[in-house]
């Protein structure tokens, strides 16, 4: 099991865990003995390094920012750009969200008042191999291009692929640019984002998948849109029903891109030339979950102030009642 950070663990008065005089303190023994079963269930909580299969299970501190966002108890904490679109027929609710506009350790995506983002599927840059299936010809995605906005910088690894693959890479739309006039853009790389940049997608059924920030929405449709993934991505989440022409519209699905140098795997710190999904996720999923684990305390969602409510509150009533 993991604790707070900075923490060695839970360290409960001696006198609570003492054996000492069990009959003196029925109700102590009770509490020390259900808060222990509360700890093991706990402990025993799959994490994503437990999964062999597409998607992994959400460490508790992701879920706790996730149900918090869900909750309203977190919301949006700053706006750093709205108005954009999450499903094109919908309202423009969506923005760019930070835990801290000054110096961001995150940002994602907000509907407000409980909601997220949908998840379309984009069948941009290569699509070939194994694993293509037919989900993303081209006559099922009509906005379908040839190049992904991170071709040049994939190219120039020289690890033998000409650009992204969408049945292979699991990569994250993100970020919009357009020239129309009054068209809402963001640029992720203003507040320290990289390009291929590794990302973290909560998909509802307790699914995560680490993927990369890999293309940009533009100004080729009505709308300005969010909440684009690759196939790849989107069937690690929903399966083989996931087509270049039908996604997921649930606002409950959340995008989180992380900050800095060290979130980006480079050339080599990625299976850029895998054959499939599997093995370039978990070529990326060490990082992952190292920045993952960097989001403790950037929000605490009402799950978890419950959880340890409860808890303290057996513990205070135990001793009460023993005075």
């Amino acid at each position: 099991m993991q604790f707070p950070q900075g923490s060695a663990g839970l360290q409960l008065p001696a006198a609570i865990m003492s054996t000492a005089n069990p009959m003196r303190y029925p109700t102590l023994q009770f509490c020390r003995r259900t808060f222990g079963t509360l700890l093991l269930f706990l402990a025993a909580t799959p994490t994503s390094g437990d999964s062999s299969f597409l998607a992994n299970a959400v460490p508790q501190n992701l879920n706790d920012f996730y149900q918090g966002l869900k909750d309203r108890v977190a919301s949006c904490q700053h706006s750093l750009a709205g108005g954009f679109y999450s499903i094109d027929d919908g309202t423009n609710t969506t923005s760019y969200c930070t835990n801290d506009p000054h110096r961001p350790s995150i940002i994602y995506l907000s509907g407000g008042n409980g909601t997220l983002s949908n998840m379309d599927v984009d069948c941009d840059g290569v699509q070939s191999g194994s694993q293509d299936d037919g989900r993303c010809s081209l006559g099922r995605s009509p906005d379908y291009q040839d190049a992904t906005a991170f071709r040049d910088l994939i190219q120039s690894f020289k690890v033998g692929i000409s650009d992204l693959n969408t049945y292979v890479h699991p990569y994250v739309v993100f970020g919009n640019s357009g020239s129309k006039p009054g068209w809402r853009t963001f640029d992720p790389t203003d507040y320290g984002v990289r390009p291929l940049s590794v990302m973290a997608v909560v998909c509802p059924g307790n699914k995560l998948v680490y993927g990369i920030w890999g293309d940009t929405n533009g100004d080729d449709g009505d709308n300005p849109m969010v909440g684009e993934v690759s196939i790849a991505l989107a069937t690690a989440c929903w399966g083989k029903n996931m087509t270049g022409d039908s996604g997921y519209d649930g606002m409950d699905v959340l995008y989180v891109a992380f900050t800095g140098e060290d979130a980006v795997p480079g050339k080599d710190g990625a299976d850029w030339a895998a054959k499939d999904y599997d093995s370039f996720e978990r070529s990326i999923q060490p990082l992952g979950e190292k920045l993952v684990q960097r989001m403790r305390g950037v929000a605490v969602g009402r799950k978890a102030i419950s959880l340890w409510a409860v808890a303290g509150g057996a513990l205070a009533g135990g001793l009460w009642l023993a005075s």
